[in-house]
């Protein structure tokens, strides 16, 4: 997979982190920035090219970092077709994808530590939406939302 990722300068140490981890599970790495943590930038800005790369079909899923990894999440939420859920545990991560089809993992720099991110990250990478009947259901009436 080609994972797009991006983050503000609170999240630009633990977005070299995931980089690298992503690097370990065999997929391919889309960085949309920010290249530095020495200059304030806005979360929003990276937080919308990654969700664009994504339903540009440049990359298969997302990751977006900020300080909580709220406001990345609440952009990322604006763009149709763009689930995506802040996950501090891997449970949350591995059900996201597989009953929400979360397509964007948010992450909070100054919440978790790199360890634990980086077994998030692996948790979300691993799992694959399950198509089940009450899911594929739910989903639809999420996507019927996007519409109003």
């Amino acid at each position: 997979m080609i994972i797009a990722i991006g983050c503000d300068h609170a999240g630009f140490a633990l977005k070299e982190i995931i980089i690298n981890q992503i690097g370990k599970n065999g997929h391919k790495t889309l960085d949309l920035g920010t290249d530095s943590p020495q200059k304030s930038v806005d979360y929003p800005d990276f937080a919308a090219a990654v969700s664009r790369a994504v339903l540009e079909g440049k990359a298969d899923r997302g990751v977006v970092i900020c300080g909580s990894g709220v406001g990345v999440c609440v952009t990322a939420n604006k763009f149709k077709g763009i689930r995506a859920g802040l996950c501090h545990d891997t449970y949350s991560a591995e059900q996201g994808v597989l009953h929400d089809d979360m397509n964007v993992l948010c992450l909070g720099a100054r919440v978790i530590g790199p360890s634990l991110a980086c077994a998030v990250l692996d948790a979300f990478l691993g799992a694959t939406f399950t198509n089940e009947t009450r899911h594929v259901r739910r989903l639809d009436k999420i996507k019927a939302l996007e519409g109003k």
